[in-house]
């Protein structure tokens, strides 16, 4: 039985509208089918429409994560944060980082966002070459209290421990689970070896569970459990967070069969596990 009851903190969203079509370009351009349920994703997802599709659970806060395109994640980051309290949400954002020429440009980048109180980090939105920007950005970051949310897959994933050795005190978070591409043997050999990288490095790296419908096409406790599991067991109850990635898991199953799943896989854990991975962990990495 599910214990939808359990407080929830669901720490990666996406608030969007197809419609404007100049922060969400790629949206306008649904995937072929065979993706799953396309509508599911590019469609508006506002706070109404979370709210009506996470009812059954106690969802009591959530974190929105930049989706805007380049530089339209900053002002993507202002407007949520001017509309939140009206709205009710989000409870905190993770902003974007396009690509800049300069560390300065970056730092200015950041500076306009933390005018947003519910600002906490960003995560690299453009084509940037690698996965971690330049030391300079991530020493702005660190004096801005702010976070990293690392987007990267398992080949890259132990090339970005190694960068980020050294910086100790900047809290960076694994988004995705490490996103993994497949469920290919090869695949997951390299990403448990990039999460045993990450997860070395100490208690200001953090592990994001999220993100594996996309790759699976499922959200099936045999899909996910062993991907889930072994992230727990690699970072630790205190340094894992569950998190939907809604609307575009939303394309392979609703919140409550992700939500189910979550719940089937830490069954066996005791309830102050239970809770830091729901709820606790994301509000204290998010300050929510």
């Amino acid at each position: 039985m599910t214990d939808q009851a359990i407080r929830v903190v669901d720490a990666h969203v996406h608030l969007w509208d197809p419609a404007r079509t100049d922060w969400y370009p790629y949206l306008s351009h649904p995937q072929a089918p065979g993706a799953g349920d396309a509508s599911r994703m590019f469609r508006r997802f506002d706070i109404e429409s979370y709210r009506a599709e996470t009812a059954q659970w106690n969802v009591e806060k959530f974190i929105n994560v930049a989706a805007a395109t380049g530089r339209h994640s900053i002002e993507e980051t202002i407007e949520l944060d001017g509309n939140a309290d009206a709205s009710g949400g989000p409870d905190a954002i993770i902003g974007g980082l396009p690509p800049t020429d300069t560390v300065a440009e970056a730092a200015a980048l950041l500076d306009r966002q933390m005018t947003a109180s519910r600002f906490r980090g960003v995560r690299p939105m453009g084509a940037h070459q690698a996965p971690l920007p330049e030391a300079g950005v991530l020493h702005a970051l660190r004096e801005r209290n702010l976070l990293f949310e690392l987007m990267t897959h398992p080949d890259q994933l132990r090339a970005a421990a190694t960068q980020l050795a050294g910086f100790d005190d900047l809290i960076v978070v694994v988004e995705h689970t490490g996103w993994p591409r497949s469920d290919s043997d090869e695949e997951r050999t390299l990403w448990r070896a990039g999460i045993d990288a990450l997860a070395s490095l100490g208690d200001n790296v953090v592990c994001k569970l999220s993100g594996l419908a996309m790759p699976f096409g499922s959200m099936s406790v045999d899909a996910l459990a062993p991907w889930l599991e072994y992230a727990i067991e690699a970072f630790g109850v205190d340094r894992c967070m569950f998190a939907s990635n809604f609307p575009v898991d939303a394309m392979y199953g609703t919140f409550d069969e992700l939500y189910m799943a979550f719940d089937a896989v830490t069954a066996g854990l005791d309830g102050e596990a239970r809770s830091r991975l729901f709820a606790t962990n994301a509000e204290r990495i998010y300050r929510c």
